[in-house]
């Protein structure tokens, strides 16, 4: 899990950040991401692509994470955002705020290099590498998995509070069953990704 960190250690680099966002899939609610720079010493058990482990153990390593690592960013693109300019490109500029984010406070941490989950780079000045199933190979890109998907899921869940009918709490605006039948009952809420075809086809039915 951290032979792509050594290697960009080898090659000079310092502060490696790892990014990955939580969020691409649902129907509802913001894509977010999140970036992570660990120290050299940094070792914790059970850290892997957050989609692999229990919610449970996502919420146990949150905390052990952000008060381990060196800087921990995140960045959100809203539905709104999703719906203008589609899911794959909110979701690299929800990668390039949570690296923004790094270098302003509390972290004040600027990253020389980029490990990011996926096949895409950013529209930034600085060296990167796009790494395929990078959640489940690095380190810090496994960390930054955790720490977006807990937070989109604490996002979510406060969201419940304002539309219960949906039962975002429990999917996460994920199009399960349960959360297409809501839709088909109660029609898309103000937080619904619009252009998406599960939210979609409700509209143009209705």
């Amino acid at each position: 899990m951290w032979q792509f960190e050594h290697k960009a250690k080898a090659q000079g680099y310092t502060n490696i950040a790892g990014v990955d966002e939580a969020g691409r899939g649902p129907l509802a609610g913001p894509v977010v991401s999140a970036a992570v720079i660990l120290p050299d010493n940094f070792s914790c058990e059970g850290i892997n692509d957050s989609k692999k482990l229990s919610e449970k153990k996502r919420q146990a390593l949150f905390p052990i994470i952000k008060e381990h690592a060196l800087a921990v960013a995140t960045g959100i693109c809203s539905h709104k955002e999703i719906d203008q300019i589609n899911i794959l490109q909110a979701s690299l500029l929800s990668m390039k705020r949570a690296v923004e984010n790094l270098s302003t406070p509390p972290e004040f941490i600027l990253p020389d290099y980029l490990l990011i989950d996926g096949k895409f780079t950013l529209n930034m000045d600085l060296d990167q590498n796009a790494i395929i199933k990078g959640d489940s190979r690095s380190i810090s890109i496994a960390s930054a998995s955790i720490i977006a998907k807990v937070t989109r899921d604490k996002i979510m869940k406060d969201l419940h509070e304002t539309y219960p009918e949906y039962n975002f709490i429990q999917h996460k605006g994920y199009p399960t069953k349960a959360h297409k039948e809501a839709i088909l009952k109660h029609g898309p809420c103000p937080i619904h990704r619009t252009t998406f075809k599960g939210v979609k086809e409700v509209i143009h039915a209705g």
